[in-house]
């Protein structure tokens, strides 16, 4: 079994519900942010919450970014032997600031890479959610 995607497999396209069950089911993604006509990627963590995102972000280059353009595009992906999947989200970013949001984010259980310190929750709302599995061949 070669250890790519058959170019002659037609991907399957994804529902609403079961890209949003496969994001349930990852926990690392990646952002993409675009300022001033550079675009920047970054791996983070995150959690669903009533079909939006949360994540965790530290003061820095992630935040100056998303005060200034709020669209962002988050991705994830996985293969295995037989498959692969695929679920980007398009949407706009919004730091939670409130008590009440904050507390309803930290009851999400967020999962963290590294040790975090001075962090803030950002929420993406999407305005477009899609998926695709392949079949490999």
């Amino acid at each position: 079994m070669s250890n790519h995607i058959d170019d002659n497999s037609v991907p399957d396209v994804m529902t609403d519900d079961q890209a949003w069950e496969f994001l349930a089911s990852e926990q690392v993604g990646r952002v993409a942010i675009s300022v001033g006509g550079s675009l920047d990627i970054y791996p983070i963590t995150y959690a669903v919450d009533h079909k939006t995102l949360v994540f965790l972000a530290t003061p820095g280059n992630k935040l100056l970014e998303l005060s200034v353009d709020e669209h962002v595009a988050f991705e994830i992906d996985h293969f295995d032997q037989t498959s692969a999947r695929s679920v980007v989200v398009h949407g706009t970013t919004q730091r939670l600031e409130t008590t009440a949001e904050i507390a309803a984010a930290e009851a999400l259980d967020l999962p963290s890479i590294i040790a975090l310190s001075r962090t803030r929750y950002v929420r993406i709302t999407p305005t477009e959610v899609t998926g695709r599995n392949f079949t490999r061949a």
